[in-house]
């Protein structure tokens, strides 16, 4: 224990004085450290160190002593053995020779397995900060979680705040008040991101340190929490710095986390058995939040999507994923190809543990203004032994993301049910795939990796990636919705709501934001089945007036479930329901088998067992060349919803590429089928109108302008009848637009500086315009240029020095400058200063004049 810990010392302390020179030099100069904190950290950590090293030579004093007294104990069993077995000398010293022996490598074993376990723990004890910025250096967990939650997945972080840096680091986590001696104490599992940066420690598989010394400023570990029950835990690092050693029991190395309870939502975590009475009807809306302008990086140019939502409400005996667990095959092809088929199988293989399952269309591109087309929906059902819903979305494109709520428990304590619940959605790898970016090709998880939350530290070119490594921005938010509760209730807390409803449902009240004002409801349209086959009907209403547009007014259409004519039901037969839709192919590539399945609705009264078919199969193909080397396509999925919620529209399906022709790397093969669909008569209005555009941009880029929104008729509409405006406009106010500096022309003022020959003469211009709101600033107003009057006659050479003395002008300090000539718009002051002796002629450069009071007159 005392070696390894003392090795490790030596190694960071010999890295540092072998560091290259240009790292000696930063030291020296004071860059990170000045020089004499530096020796006075290096003196407290020695002597510190020192008094650890002698505890601890201190402690193999007394377990080589208690290891003597052993011996001594052992020597003297040799010699009765040796009495009692009547053998020689030398086979007792042998045999406890051998004891000692396996004694000895058993001591040596535990400290090797926990001896240096807990001398990483208890170096926050032994050791405090020596001094200087230990907020220098920080450890984090993405997303910065108050608790952790069992099983998940986190990126522990250790960091470096500029210009700091460290060369060496260990990390260990453990139970809360223990010492690491123990097995049981250490908790999670730490997973090397960086093999050439990080390793376990050789002395203490459980903790990780660095490879080699050397400058870092970062390093990124993931950490998988431990089960339910652990409590809390302490996750601590230790940083060496050159000579130094940073150690901490709390603060910025040390991050003590406790496991999330029951307390903290009563929504999220499973009750032992739900204790409402009745049941309740719920409605689902997906919004996709997942745009270029909230997620900017490498946001892909084409096909952006979220996959067909599939989920169910079911019992606390099946939950359809959940993380730290790992993905189904209905799950994987999900999170990898979109396709609901197979997860949908699963989820009615389950029988009676599943009350309702969740369906809801694909949505095409991934992100669409709400005021052009609202979210898609799905209504469900929860009772007492079905209280919980789950359902996933694949992110698409992606190589396994989505997003999705586990096990959603929708019952209260107080035996009712959620009213209410907003819910932001990050995505989470169901760990099938390895890919990091969007768009990364195909690389199968092998072996397959347990389902957790993507964080914004998982990978440098991940599209979520955050030096920072804070929360991801949510790609989706859900809204649950109750809608109804049937049946007695026995909460022991009255609703704010009173929604309970027996026999038929009722028109329930607009939950609408109140900022819309609509008109009545129409009458229902007709049924859109003419049989006993189910079909749908329609109402609407109009917008009358929308007082918030921060708000969408979205509910102006409404749809129920309906029946055609239906001759009277002969209780005397056997009534079956409608036919489920077919399975999935049982092969995917040649002739194989699909099955669909229906149940019986109403047995006969006499008794009797019902003689029609409940289950039927046919054969199917879905792709007909199995050649190794062709190309290859799933099934088709099912069919969209139709685009027209009344009138014709539009439904689609599509299919996915399996495998692509090796030879010629393309696949000429249709993916996506459309076909009409015919969806009840639109209720005739005589002026129907759709909801207003958004405003368009200002006309103009500063300043006061116009911009227009516009809307339509949904419906052909006489000119006559509808008179409301088509169009709307409004000013709009921008920023005022910049005004740049004007300045007047050069004007020269004064004479040249010389008589004759080549002088200097001054030229100025003044502000015609002062600059606002951030225009050009204004030019010199002043400069000097080069004058030259005529050639100077030629003197005698005797006579040379005394001209120049007469010549010469020397002047004297400048006076004050004069008061400005005006007091705003633009003036001129003045200042002189006089020659020396003032009998000297043609003196230049006597005067100067400059703008003043350039600011514009209100």
């Amino acid at each position: 224990m005392f070696l390894t810990f003392s090795l490790f010392l030596f190694c960071v302390s010999s890295a540092a004085q072998h560091g290259d020179q240009k790292e000696m030099e930063e030291v020296r100069s004071g860059e990170t450290i000045g020089r004499q904190t530096e020796s006075a950290k290096e003196v407290l950590g020695s002597e510190e160190r020192g008094a650890m090293m002698r505890k601890q030579m201190e402690g193999e004093e007394e377990r080589k002593a208690m290891m003597m007294k052993e011996v001594e104990r052992l020597e003297e069993r040799g010699v009765v053995m040796e009495k009692e077995m009547g053998g020689s000398e030398g086979e007792g010293k042998a045999m406890m020779a051998k004891e000692v022996e396996e004694r000895r490598e058993l001591e040596e074993a535990r400290v090797s397995r926990h001896g240096g376990c807990a001398q990483l723990v208890r170096a926050g004890s032994v050791l405090e900060p020596s001094g200087g910025r230990t907020d220098a250096f920080h450890l984090r967990l993405d997303g910065a979680p108050e608790y952790y939650r069992p099983g998940h997945a986190y990126t522990v972080s250790l960091l470096a705040m500029p210009p700091a840096y460290f060369r060496g680091f260990n990390l260990i986590a453990v139970k809360e008040g223990t010492t690491g001696e123990h097995e049981e104490d250490h908790v999670g599992e730490f997973k090397l991101i960086d093999r050439q940066d990080s390793q376990f420690v050789h002395s203490c598989p459980v903790a990780v340190s660095g490879t080699t010394p050397r400058r870092r400023t970062r390093v990124h570990i993931t950490w998988t929490a431990p089960s339910a029950g652990t409590g809390c835990l302490n996750i601590k690092a230790n940083i060496a710095q050159k000579k130094m050693m940073w150690f901490s029991d709390s603060g910025s190395l040390t991050k003590t986390l406790c496991e999330k309870g029951n307390e903290d939502d009563d929504t999220k975590q499973p009750i032992p058995g739900c204790c409402a009475c009745d049941s309740a009807k719920y409605r689902l809306t997906f919004y996709g939040n997942w745009s270029e302008s909230t997620h900017p990086r490498d946001y892909p140019k084409l096909a952006t999507h979220w996959s067909a939502l599939i989920g169910a409400s079911h019992s606390a005996n099946y939950v359809p994923w959940e993380y730290g667990g790992l993905a189904s095959d209905g799950v994987r092809r999900v999170a990898e190809w979109g396709s609901p088929i197979a997860m949908e199988e699963e989820i009615r293989r389950q029988g009676p543990e599943i009350l309702t399952v969740i369906k809801m269309k694909s949505l095409w591109p991934a992100w669409q203004p709400r005021h052009i087309r609202p979210g898609p929906s799905a209504e469900f059902s929860v009772d007492r032994d079905h209280p919980f819903m789950s359902f996933l979305s694949m992110l698409g494109p992606s190589p396994d993301w989505n997003v999705g709520l586990s096990a959603e428990n929708l019952c209260t304590p107080d035996c009712s049910w959620v009213q209410h619940s907003v819910q932001d959605l990050i995505p989470w790898d169901a760990g099938t795939d390895s890919g990091t970016t969007y768009e990364s090709p195909n690389l199968p998880t092998i072996p397959q990796e347990r389902i957790r939350p993507l964080t914004s530290l998982d990978h440098l070119d991940s599209p979520f990636y955050d030096t920072e490594g804070g929360p991801i921005t949510p790609v989706a938010r859900v809204i649950i919705e109750r809608l109804a509760r049937k049946g007695e209730h026995c909460n022991t807390r009255p609703d704010d709501v009173d929604d309970v409803v027996s026999g038929e449902d009722e028109d329930e009240e607009d939950q609408t934001f109140r900022t819309c004002v609509y008109e009545p409801w129409s009458q229902w349209s007709a049924c859109s089945s003419r049989t006993c086959d189910p079909g749908k009907q329609m109402r609407q209403r109009r917008l009358r007036a929308q007082l918030d547009f921060s708000h969408p007014c979205l509910h102006t259409q409404d749809m129920q479930t309906c029946q055609g004519h239906c001759p009277a039901q002969d209780n005397s037969v056997c009534t079956l329901s409608e036919w489920l839709p077919w399975s999935a192919c049982s092969e995917m590539c040649g002739q194989g088998v699909r099955r669909r399945e229906r149940y019986v609705k109403h047995y006969p009264d006499d008794g009797s067992m019902c003689k029609l078919e409940t289950e039927e199969t046919e054969s199917c193909t879905v792709n007909t060349d199995c050649s190794p080397d062709t190309c290859r396509v799933s099934e088709w999925l099912t069919w969209s919803e139709c685009s027209e919620t009344c009138g014709i529209g539009i439904r689609r399906r599509v299919r996915t590429i399996t495998q692509m022709d090796s030879g010629t790397g393309n696949c000429l093969i249709a993916l996506v089928q459309m076909e009409k669909c015919m969806m009840p008569n639109c209720p005739k209005f005589p002026c129907m109108l759709s909801i207003w555009t958004e405003w368009t941009s200002c006309s103009v880029t500063c300043a006061i302008g116009m911009r227009t929104r516009r809307r339509t008729f949904k419906q052909p509409a006489e000119a006559d009848v509808c008179t409301e405006p088509l169009t709307e406009a409004e000013k709009c106010m921008l920023p005022e637009c910049p005004i740049d500096c004007q300045v007047s022309e050069w004007l020269k003022e004064g004479r040249c500086s010389r008589s004759c020959g080549r002088g200097r003469e001054l030229w100025v211009r003044h502000v015609l315009r002062a600059p606002h709101f951030g225009g050009t600033s204004c030019p010199t107003l002043r400069e000097s240029r080069p004058c030259r009057i005529s050639r100077c006659p030629r003197r005698e050479k005797h006579g040379r020095r005394r001209e120049r003395a007469e010549r010469a002008c020397f002047l004297a300090r400048w006076s004050p400058w004069r008061p400005c000539s005006a007091a705003c718009g633009g003036g001129q002051q003045q200042r002189v200063r006089r020659p020396r002796p003032r009998h000297v002629p043609n003196c230049s450069g006597t005067s100067e004049t400059r703008t003043c009071n350039d600011h514009p007159c209100d």
